[in-house]
Formats: C-alpha cells, sequence, structure tokens
C-alpha cells in the first residue's frame, strides 16, 4: 500500500460549495478515474481521503491538498491525467508527490483579498487603520445553552503580517493569517469583520488562498 499526496486547485463557481462537496466530489471521480484507493473497512466502507487544512466557504485556492492511499501501483502523473479528465474546471489537480509533510507542521496561509468600492480611497484609508489598530474586534458565533450568540473576540494577534495597496481601481490586502490545528483564524471572518469596522458597503470582493506555511515560513508540501 502506498500513500500519496493530491494538490489541487479550487477556483470559480466551486468557492461556493462546502468541504464535504469536495469530499464527495473528489470520491467520485476517484470511482469514475477508477484510482486504485484505499476503502475503510467495516459495515460502510469508504475511500480513505485526508484533507490538509478545510478551506472556508466563498474561498478560492491554489493550494488544497488530500492525501491517499493506493492498494495497486499506479504512477503518479496517471493519477493526475486521469482525475484532471474527469474533474470540473475549477477543480484541478496540479500536482501527485509520495514525499510529504504532516498536515500537524502547518501554522500559517497567505490569503489575497480584492475589494472594489464605490469609493476606494476612503475604503483603502479605513481598512488601513483597522489593520493597523492594536485590537480588531470580531465577533464570533458561539453557544450559551440553547442559545446562538455573539462573542466579541480580538483577532488581531491571529494576523502575522499585510500589506494593502490600490492597483487598477481594486483594493489589494495581501495578508498572513495563523493557521492549522493549534490557532486558526477563518479568513471570512476578517472579511466581515473588515466591512463591519469600515462601515462601507462593497461593490465586488473576492479572497484567495495561494499558499500554506509552517513555522519557519517555508512552503508546505
Amino acid at each position: 500500500m502506498r500513500e500519496v499526496r493530491l494538490r489541487f486547485c479550487k477556483q470559480g463557481r466551486l468557492k461556493y460549495i462546502s468541504h464535504l462537496d469536495i469530499n464527495r466530489a473528489m470520491a467520485r471521480a476517484f470511482k469514475r478515474a477508477q484510482i486504485p484507493l484505499w476503502y475503510t473497512e467495516g459495515f460502510n466502507p469508504h475511500p480513505y481521503m485526508s484533507f490538509s487544512l478545510p478551506l472556508s466557504l466563498g474561498v478560492e485556492s491554489l493550494c488544497e491538498s488530500v492525501d491517499i492511499r493506493l492498494v495497486r501501483e499506479i504512477e503518479n502523473d496517471e493519477i493526475k491525467d486521469r482525475l484532471n479528465g474527469v474533474l470540473p474546471d475549477d477543480l484541478k489537480i496540479i500536482d501527485v508527490y509520495d514525499d510529504f509533510r504532516d498536515s500537524s507542521e502547518i501554522m500559517y496561509s497567505d490569503y489575497v483579498y480584492k475589494f472594489q468600492f464605490k469609493n476606494n480611497e476612503l475604503a483603502y484609508e479605513k481598512i488601513k487603520a483597522v489593520l493597523d489598530s492594536n485590537e480588531i474586534n470580531a465577533l464570533k458565533k458561539c453557544k450559551q445553552g440553547r442559545k446562538r450568540i455573539y462573542k466579541e473576540t480580538d483577532i488581531k494577534t491571529f494576523i502575522d503580517k499585510y500589506s494593502v495597496s490600490i492597483r487598477r481601481d481594486i483594493i489589494v490586502l495581501n495578508i498572513r493569517l495563523f493557521a492549522g490545528p493549534e490557532k486558526n483564524l477563518n479568513p471570512v471572518l476578517l472579511f466581515d469583520t473588515i466591512i463591519r469596522l469600515i462601515e462601507l458597503d462593497y461593490e465586488w470582493k473576492s479572497i484567495a488562498r495561494i499558499s500554506l506555511l509552517d513555522k519557519d515560513y517555508k512552503e508546505f508540501k
């Protein structure tokens, strides 16, 4: 039995489907492509798939990965070609490789946010002021008994570094957030918090995860 990692991108319309839906789509693709996967044992066997870091709904990514186990030998390039032949255009396998690291080593994630407002110059100043402040208070959903309430939480400490600029009438925010099993900031929560604090309605936006990093800022693969 051999274990391999598949690196894939999720873009376009597929940013609106959930992690569970991606799981199902991958399982169907493996079956259609006749990839010899190892299935779990028990009453209800299912293909072994382990995703490194689930992606938030509405976020694109160039660096997703899933680990699988093979019960029969097949070349990595053939796995890639077979899957890309059955997957939709917005979900594509970028690479397949054997030598990979444990997902517990993920510590940071790089994102690119793109916004457009009626007044980009004003929005830019307000966004920069929020990010430069000592505290950034987000409203996180939590439970209190049977009720769902919002709790104010400072998310400034979840931001490692950032830069913001205006390029061709679009505000671009490059930001590195803590990620991984121990400390993790949802990029959508950050977006919602920024919009709430600047008190401006956006015309258009996109969020994309472009890389995962370890504690030494080296690319996670």
